[in-house]
């Protein structure tokens, strides 16, 4: 899907919604044991399209198509395997084979260049890194005891262990930069912003999806509020996109504080970071800022009530096992945003798996 070219999100729900049922009619023919089989096996095609991020094979074959030999001279690695990793992942319409035995990009494969549109070669790496694969590993302790894993498995939580793994870190924001890239485009074609002329980023990373709402409304200003460290980072990506003029950047915690001044305060992939009491305290420190009558616009995979394939259900178990964090449905957001002070008003589905969950101060 070209991101520039966003269906509206009521075709997008139609599509899933054949593609679930397509799903079934295929499940109910073949044989459990089959069925099962393919889904038990399915980490391996994931950790086959880690490696095929790993290798750079999408950024080798962007110049043009390789024959296998070309290919793993590009990528230093072994033709032959090379050869038989192509073929598992050519088998999913990831990568294709010329007539000419050259191997070449599909639409699915264009999307683990680095330089993509929307590049998800971090969010392979990420999930495919030996560290995170241990972590899902124990998602059984998990689901016993409630608990996030990582604590107990390294003794600080994932935010100190990114902080001591540098490595670890650079794939873990190339993997958030991907998905704030997922909602950039989906969220400001879903949501009108040209409301508010003031927009507080909170908790806005490097400033992504805030530079996309300041270029949907060039009379409108920015807050980026961060922790310093984050923050800091921020300037060269408002630069690249045009907007940094109109950003003002800060440093700090929302735990402790939340800037003042804002029309509206948007969170993205705060909230389900945490358990209730932690989300309770950020969201309250925005209403103190807030003041009543505005908003806050809650970007997350507000989980539906059906029983359909959605993306927010695994992020959902990738919280828990990472910090006891969790997916919320629209009602548990208006029973945790009433707590804080604020009415939920209405949630904006989107194109993207993301929802924009808009709330009152009151």
């Amino acid at each position: 899907m070209v991101m520039s070219k966003l269906p509206p999100a009521r075709v997008v729900r139609a599509i899933e919604t054949a593609r679930y049922r397509i799903g079934q009619l295929h499940r109910r023919m073949l044989p459990g044991p089959a069925v099962m089989m393919e889904m038990i096996t399915a980490g391996w095609c994931a950790q086959a399209i880690t490696t095929a991020a790993d290798l750079g094979i999408a950024d080798a074959l962007a110049k043009g198509p390789l024959t296998a030999q070309e290919l793993a001279a590009a990528i230093d690695a072994d033709a032959d395997t090379v050869r038989r990793l192509l073929r598992a992942l050519i088998s999913r319409g990831i990568f294709r084979q010329r007539r000419d035995g050259r191997y070449d990009l599909t639409p699915l494969a264009n999307t683990l260049r680095s330089n993509a549109e929307v590049s998800l070669a971090g969010m392979a790496q990420l999930v495919g890194y030996p560290d995170h694969c241990e972590m899902w590993s124990h998602l059984t302790d998990a689901i016993r005891t409630g608990e996030a894993i990582i604590p107990k498995l390294r003794g600080a939580s994932g935010f100190e262990l990114l902080a001591d793994e540098p490595v670890l870190a650079e794939i873990f924001n190339r993997a958030m930069t991907s998905m704030s890239e997922l909602a950039v485009a989906s969220v400001t074609a879903a949501y009108d912003f040209s409301r508010y002329g003031t927009v507080v980023d909170v908790g806005g990373g490097h400033g992504r999806l805030l530079a996309a709402i300041l270029a949907a409304t060039p009379q409108a200003r920015g807050i980026l509020f961060d922790l310093p460290d984050v923050a800091a980072g921020a300037p060269a990506l408002l630069d690249e996109h045009h907007v940094a003029d109109r950003v003002r950047v800060l440093g700090g915690s929302f735990f402790d504080v939340v800037p003042e001044g804002g029309d509206v305060y948007v969170l993205k992939n705060v909230i389900h970071d945490w358990p209730d009491e932690d989300p309770l305290k950020i969201l309250s420190n925005v209403r103190t800022a807030a003041g009543i009558g505005k908003h806050v616009l809650l970007v997350e995979f507000v989980i539906p009530h059906h029983g359909r394939e959605f993306l927010g259900k695994w992020i959902d178990l990738e919280m828990l096992v990472c910090a006891a964090g969790r997916e919320r449905t629209a009602d548990e957001y208006c029973q945790l945003l009433g707590r804080a002070g604020f009415r939920l008003t209405r949630v904006v589905e989107t194109a993207s798996p993301f929802s924009v969950v808009e709330a009152i101060a009151i």
